[in-house]
């Protein structure tokens, strides 16, 4: 499928909120000024962004298990999207949800967690909730896809007579689903039609393509030439095999290239290597070094033209830490979506 500017032109865009500010003071009401103000059309709304706005509004402590205070702030954060003109697209991330044994503590407390999340999506006026493959080590939730099928669809269920959706992401450091083949699949199986796919130029191309423990920043079990070609035989097989309809949104970013090659082994808290790259090395597009166009591109001739979202976690090349004004790096990224739309036409 041959890819026109004009057909891309009434793509809409959003901005995940957790991915904006490096100061303290950059509030959750300061980064929807800040978003709307670039022109984005909505927002993702992010529990920890949720959590610090209700301790602010509520003016006590609110915990990630305090659901009616949550409701409560999260009505005021729909207020304040719907007087800026924002909708909020979906409610993420929801994690570490699936796998766990029948009757076990975790999987009592995955379900208390979505039914929480589900009457915070009531009143923020979202029907979307981000779910990623989890990355709980395999010795405790197993590596049967049964299993997981089974909760997911248990869940779609939950959700479905609320007519609220399951966007399932693949993360790159996922113990049981890393690349968008492994979350397709599971999608098929799960069988609802309110399940589909979130994808992501860095979860996909960071796994299937890149590697942040190498000298070279790319895969290196194979020859580099069987690494590119294997990532674009997965493109293709992408935009040939998934229907538009079952990609729910598409997010966006890039990566850097770590300075010096990242440890192979979980760092102190736990976080494999992809996972501390996913948090503080994810630039805009064209600031880094993945094959972003290339997974757009794919995407997009799958002939889908629904959300673009941005989520730049941009700690810098070094990680450590960026300082910016979120105003003007929200006109950034507006301005990058508009190249990254043009180089997806270019042949």
């Amino acid at each position: 499928m041959s890819l026109s500017l004009s057909s891309l032109e009434e793509i809409p865009i959003c901005y995940a909120s957790c991915s904006i500010g490096c100061k303290p003071e950059d509030t959750l009401p300061k980064k929807l000024d800040a978003i709307a103000s670039a022109g984005f059309q909505a927002i993702e709304l992010s529990m920890p962004d949720l959590l610090s706005f209700a301790s602010l509004h509520l003016r006590h402590d609110v915990g990630p298990y305090d659901f009616d205070d949550l409701g409560s702030a999260a009505k005021v954060v729909k207020t304040m999207c719907d007087a800026k003109g924002l909708k909020i697209l979906i409610l993420q991330p929801f994690a570490n949800f699936e796998g766990w044994k029948e009757g076990s503590e975790e999987r009592i407390d995955a379900f208390t967690r979505a039914r929480g999340w589900v009457e915070i999506m009531k009143v923020c006026g979202t029907d979307m909730l981000q779910v990623g493959s989890s990355d709980t080590p395999t010795e405790k939730i197993g590596n049967d896809r049964t299993r997981f099928i089974n909760d997911l669809r248990e869940l779609a269920d939950m959700l479905a007579p609320h007519k609220f959706r399951i966007a399932y992401e693949n993360w790159c450091w996922s113990t049981h689903a890393p690349d968008w083949h492994d979350v397709w699949d599971i999608v098929q199986k799960v069988n609802r039609p309110n399940i589909g796919l979130c994808l992501d130029t860095f979860q996909s191309a960071g796994g299937e393509w890149a590697d942040p423990t190498t000298p070279s920043g790319m895969l290196e079990t194979k020859p580099r030439e069987q690494v590119e070609r294997e990532w674009k035989q997965s493109l293709e097989k992408l935009c040939m095999t998934v229907p538009k309809d079952k990609i729910y949104f598409l997010q966006i970013s890039d990566a850097y290239k770590p300075k010096q090659p990242f440890d192979k082994e979980p760092d102190q808290s736990g976080t494999r290597p992809r996972g501390r790259w996913s948090h503080d090395f994810r630039p805009l597009p064209f600031e880094g070094y993945l094959p972003v166009v290339d997974f757009t591109k794919a995407v997009l001739k799958t002939g889908f033209r629904g959300w673009f979202s941005y989520e730049i976690f941009d700690g810098g090349p070094d990680g450590k830490g960026k300082e910016y004004d979120m105003v003007p790096f929200a006109r950034k990224a507006m301005e990058c979506q508009k190249r990254l739309l043009q180089e997806c036409t270019e042949e």
